[in-house]
């Protein structure tokens, strides 16, 4: 399962992340920088290196020990003998080597037979980990066909988990705070300008902690040169990659800037590079209402189903429970309170599998109970939180990305029409305060300009087949996300039927048959190949 990064209905993207809730934080000493290799930079496709960054392409990772990755339940249990760990160093700036370096962390679980190359993986977000992915699901990967040619590899992005610098701009204790505030259903003038303060500090506050160099260089723009780098370091001539969600437009930009280094690829819950991100966030909260339907008529068939045995009512009947948190909240854990705005986070979150569904209908349960438990460890999930209070950090480098990634939108009326079309989409998650007015995001008072804005995909004759799996009902990253992407890669598009936020290497045969048959033996999918159902 892949969880959703984001705040407030306004604050919600296409991304998703990582299957695990917290993200360990190492010191440097623990991961090792760059040291020259005998072996020339692969050269596929774009030629060598410059001759600045050529001690990057040819560093030697000096692989170990993962126990220090190991810091959550979710990844206390794997193999150590079937997983390794390292980092590799990169420049902040690739256009100026010498102003520093960042260093990522990387897991690798070692192919089980033998080796054909590296898979490396994304799992989204922005700010998503992939080692935490990696370590996490070691288990059920080491049981996956693929993982018998491919070592299968996972990085935590510049500025995200284990990486350094990572970025935090926000303490564990401000975080907790901030979640109980009910700022954002304060839609009047007033309310705007509160917000809008809020989200200006936010801006200054990661200014302040990371600087402005290293902000200006966290986008999607640098990852793509650092994965080329990460290519090349593990040996491979040519990149196999799988990404998903956020993942995807790794993946997407990637294969923009360098077709002829792609080997194979799978891009699986698209995020559409050439849709505009305002559009992006309605239909994405419209593909949250389809599934929460979804929740509503399967949740009708049961007798204690909070929301009654109408779906046609649900969405009523839900406004009865969350709503009255605006004004009062119910106690949930660990001395905090339970607030709309986490009620309404533990809602999207089970929007991402139907295995949570039953977890819901308990939390909604027990909301009207008077205990707000269960639902806030829906939120906790999705915000990245472990039980300890520690919060990995996803959540300011979904900011910091995000902001690189896309221009910020600062016209009032603009906003405020979204915010109408938002509500529209997803009248679950509509709180009821509309004025048909919304406030200006942290990336509107960002302190660096975007590297990156939503175009079409100019794909490469070079380019080679590539493979994009989009489910029916994914409530983050709505389907037709999947068949656009793939027209302007000129993909293999693989439909599967769920409702769910991707479904690669989960365990339907269909699917994954077709997806390793792709990545070990370069086997296309047959056309218009459906899974699922």
């Amino acid at each position: 399962m892949r969880l959703a990064v984001a705040v407030t209905v306004v604050a919600l993207t296409a991304a998703c992340a990582t299957t695990i809730p917290g993200s360990p934080s190492r010191s440097d000493d623990k991961l090792a920088g760059p040291t020259k290799s005998s072996t020339p930079a692969p050269k596929p496709g774009g030629g060598a290196p410059s001759p600045a960054l050529e001690r990057y392409y040819t560093q030697k990772v000096e692989w170990g020990s993962c126990a220090s990755f190991a810091k959550t339940d979710d990844v206390s249990k794997f193999d150590p003998g079937s997983v390794e760990c390292g980092s590799v160093t990169v420049p902040i700036d690739y256009d100026d080597p010498a102003a520093g370096d960042a260093k990522l962390a990387v897991v690798k679980l070692l192919a089980s037979g033998e080796k054909q190359g590296s898979l490396l993986m994304n799992p989204g977000g922005p700010g998503g980990s992939g080692v935490q992915m990696v370590l996490g699901q070691s288990g059920d990967y080491s049981n996956l066909a693929v993982n018998k040619t491919f070592d299968m590899v996972g990085w935590d992005p510049r500025g995200v988990g284990a990486s350094t610098p990572t970025i935090r701009c926000y303490s564990d204790a401000q975080v907790d705070k901030n979640r109980e505030s009910n700022l954002t259903q304060d839609n009047t003038p007033a309310g705007i300008s509160k917000q809008e303060a809020f989200n200006k500090a936010e801006a200054e506050l990661c200014e302040k902690k990371m600087g402005k160099e290293f902000l200006a260089h966290v986008g999607t723009a640098d990852t793509v040169r650092d994965l080329d780098v990460l290519r090349s370091v593990l040996g491979d001539s040519k990149l196999s990659y799988a990404g998903f969600s956020y993942g995807t437009f790794i993946g997407a930009m990637y294969a923009e800037r360098f077709p002829g280094r792609v080997r194979a690829m799978v891009l699986d819950g698209a995020v559409d590079p050439s849709e505009d991100p305002d559009v992006s966030d309605i239909r994405q909260m419209a593909g949250f209402q389809t599934v929460f339907d979804d929740y509503a008529k399967d949740c009708a068939k049961h007798s204690e189903c909070p929301l009654g045995t109408d779906p046609s009512k649900a969405v009523d009947e839900y406004h009865k429970i969350v709503r009255p948190l605006i004004d009062k909240q119910v106690p949930a854990s660990q001395g905090r309170p339970l607030s709309y705005s986490d009620a309404s986070t533990g809602t999207i979150q089970a929007m991402y599998s139907p295995k949570l569904w039953n977890a819901l209908s308990r939390a909604l349960l027990n909301i009207k109970a008077g205990n707000g438990a269960l639902m806030q460890k829906l939120a906790d999930l999705y915000m990245s939180r472990d039980d300890s209070g520690h919060y990995s950090g996803m959540m300011d480098a979904f900011t910091a990305i995000s902001c690189m990634d896309n221009t910020a939108d600062t016209d009032p009326a603009k906003l405020g029409r979204k915010d109408t079309d938002i509500r529209k989409a997803a009248p679950f998650n509509d709180d009821g305060r509309g004025t048909g007015h919304a406030a200006k995001t942290a990336c509107a008072y960002w302190p660096v300009k975007n590297t990156l804005s939503r175009h079409v995909v100019k794909a490469a004759p070079s380019l080679p087949k590539t493979v994009v799996v989009s489910t029916t009902h994914d409530p983050a990253t709505p389907y037709a996300n999947g068949v656009s992407l793939a027209k302007q890669l000129g993909a293999e598009l693989i439909t599967f039927d769920g409702s769910q936020h991707t479904a690669t290497f989960e365990g339907n045969a269909c699917l994954d048959g077709a997806v390793t048959r792709y990545l070990t033996s370069l086997t296309v999918p047959a056309e218009g190949l459906k899974c699922g159902g």
